[in-house]
């Protein structure tokens, strides 16, 4: 069955006190609205609707750079007149739209892809031109109560402030999320807009829809109860904000260990959406698994290291407070503790890139080791490769950066600054303490600093005077 979503994301959000308009803040470092398009193609949308207005430039902006823009589409409305009005500011996507169009919103972003998928087929299969998502609550205080009839059609949604005793009693809302045959929508919500609204909020809300359907004798609503209520949960303050990311984080943290992976403290690991971790892998508390990172079988990370977008392959070690961006580490290779990869390093299997060891824009090939107090920037080090504390690659002239090359087992002494262009053949050594400016030859031996000098009975010459 093809359909259509239409998320609503318009609003400014004015009670998260914000100049950036809502959608765009952040659940577990995905804007809220990433998170919405997110479930509707997941639910197999052909194609995502985002009805935009305040801050439209940024939000368009945002959805541009999806990995899917190419399915995302923008209608804007002007001026925020509710959500009826919202919807009917697509009208172009509807009268082109598939049979069915799904209404979401960009501030909820707990719904999952397969609820959603769910949700169509059940209306669509129901027969119904309108269904509407439900949820079950303990306290239902605040929200719109969903009124059945006994053969359990949805025919009215009353909100708190109109209901009798009878209604109040009632625990099951409006989740706010509908369904529609496109060619209801055409139908229906020019009969909501027509006029001037009559609420207090002088607004067209999309909850008219349920009694347009409901009075149709060929028509119905169907109630879709979704399992979970916190699902649909919405935010519009900060704090909602908090608690999005902390039931995300939950929802995430348990996936990931019900598949098989440690997480010795749930309350202070962070897994965003798009990370995929491997059996046996064991995180430590404190631990940010970030953006679209890979962590391959049986890798440890311990406490307090962040991993954005990155690669890890099987059996790495990754000590305490170690920082990885944008840069892909081999098998059995050990980082940290305190390791600072920048964007664009590449190490191999079997490496050790030791405490306040900074890499940038390297290779390091199987072997190499760098245990302590290095900078390796601009760089291709050979196999079995040993970097002595305190050795830098002086990479950067002041206008244009260089490559430092090494062959297979080289042995770089400490304190060495290998100042670039500069090539070191295989085997070759450099002496501790060297600024090296020349290439070195295979096997050789180089020295480049002052000779030492001893002066004798100095220190007593200067206590006399």
């Amino acid at each position: 069955m093809e359909f259509q979503s239409v998320i609503l994301a318009a609003g400014k959000g004015t009670r998260m006190n914000s100049e950036r308009p809502k959608v765009l803040h952040e659940v577990l470092g995905r804007p809220m609205i990433g998170h919405a398009v997110r479930a509707a193609l997941n639910a197999g949308a052909e194609r995502v609707v985002s009805v935009v207005g305040y801050g439209r430039r940024d939000v368009e902006s945002w959805l541009d750079s999806h990995e899917a823009s190419e399915r995302i589409a923008f209608a804007v409305q002007d001026d925020q007149l509710g959500t009826g009005h919202a919807v009917w500011a697509a009208e172009s996507y509807l009268h082109d739209g598939p049979e069915y169009t799904l209404i979401t919103y960009g501030d909820v972003p707990l719904i999952k892809g397969e609820t959603l998928e769910a949700f169509v087929q059940t209306v669509h299969d129901s027969g119904r031109p309108l269904g509407v998502m439900t949820a079950r609550v303990d306290d239902p205080s605040g929200y719109g109560r969903i009124l059945r009839r006994d053969d359990g059609d949805v025919f009215g949604i009353v909100e708190e402030t109109d209901t009798n005793p009878q209604q109040a009693e009632i625990d099951e809302i409006n989740a706010g999320l509908y369904v529609a045959r496109t060619d209801f929508l055409l139908e229906a919500l020019p009969q909501i807009i027509d006029g001037s609204p009559d609420n207090a909020q002088d607004e067209y809300y999309l909850t008219d829809l349920v009694e347009i359907a409901a009075g149709d004798p060929e028509g119905g609503v169907f109630g879709f109860p979704v399992d979970n209520p916190a699902d649909i949960k919405g935010v519009n303050t900060r704090a909602d904000l908090a608690e999005a990311t902390s039931m995300l984080r939950r929802r995430i943290n348990r996936r990931w260990m019900d598949e098989g992976v440690t997480i010795v403290d749930p309350t202070t690991t962070f897994i965003e959406p798009g990370v995929e971790l491997g059996q046996d892998v064991v995180l430590q508390p404190g631990v940010h698994l970030r953006g679209e990172t890979e962590i391959g079988d049986g890798t440890l990370v311990e406490d307090g290291s962040v991993i954005r977008d990155s690669t890890i392959g099987a059996d790495v070690h990754v000590k305490p407070h170690c920082v990885v961006e944008e840069s892909s580490v081999d098998s059995k290779t050990s980082l940290g503790p305190s390791a600072h990869l920048r964007p664009g390093a590449d190490i191999g299997s079997n490496c050790k890139v030791g405490n306040f060891v900074e890499v940038k824009k390297a290779r390091l090939d199987d072997g190499v080791k760098a245990g302590h107090l290095a900078y390796i920037g601009d760089a291709h080090l050979g196999a079995r490769t040993n970097v002595g504390a305190g050795t830098i690659t002086c990479n950067y002239d002041g206008q244009d950066k260089h490559l430092t090359e090494t062959g297979e087992d080289v042995f770089i002494g400490s304190n060495a600054s290998l100042v670039a262009p500069v090539h070191i053949d295989d085997g070759a050594y450099v002496g501790a303490g060297s600024t090296i400016t020349e290439d070195v030859p295979s096997k050789a031996l180089a020295v480049a600093r002052g000779r030492q000098r001893n002066i004798e009975g100095w220190a007593d010459e200067q206590d006399e005077e």
